[in-house]
C-alpha cells in the first residue's frame, strides 16, 4: 500500500536543504523525472518488481492509486512530500500543475517486461 513520508528539511538564511538518506527503504537503481502537461496523464501500471518514490520538486500533481483492496489519493504539492508507491500499487499521475516537475527514484532499472497495465477489477462489479 502505498505511504507519504516526510523529507527532512534544513532552512536557514541560505534556502532549504531536503535529504533522502535513509529514508527510501530499497536501493536506487533508476532516477528519472517527469514534467507533466496538465491534461495529459502518465502511470496506468503497476510493476512486477519495482518500487518507486515520487516527490514533486516542483509544482503539484495527484497520485490515484489501488493496491488491490483501497483506492486512495495523494496530492503531491511541496518537495517535503515523497509517496512510496509499491509493485503492487496500480498508479496514474494526473493533475499535473503548469510547469510541475516529478522525481521519480526506482529500485529496478528500466525493462518493459515489469510492467501490469490491467488495473485492478472493479470489486464493486466483480462476480
Amino acid at each position: 500500500m502505498a505511504r507519504m513520508l516526510s523529507i527532512p528539511t534544513y532552512a536557514d538564511d541560505r534556502g532549504e536543504l531536503r535529504v533522502l538518506q535513509e529514508i527510501i527503504p530499497f536501493k536506487i537503481e533508476r532516477v528519472y523525472f517527469i514534467m507533466g502537461k496538465p491534461e495529459f496523464p502518465r502511470g496506468g501500471h503497476r510493476h512486477k518488481n519495482t518500487d518507486q518514490a515520487l516527490i514533486s520538486v516542483h509544482g503539484s500533481c495527484i497520485i490515484s492509486n489501488d493496491d488491490g483492496e483501497k483506492k486512495e489519493e495523494f496530492l503531491l504539492d511541496n518537495p517535503s512530500k515523497c509517496l512510496l508507491v509499491f509493485r503492487d500499487d496500480w498508479h496514474i499521475m494526473h493533475s499535473f500543475s503548469e510547469g510541475s516537475v516529478l522525481l521519480v527514484l526506482a529500485s529496478t532499472k528500466y525493462s518493459q517486461d515489469d510492467y501490469i497495465d490491467d488495473p485492478y477489477p472493479d470489486k464493486e462489479h466483480s462476480l
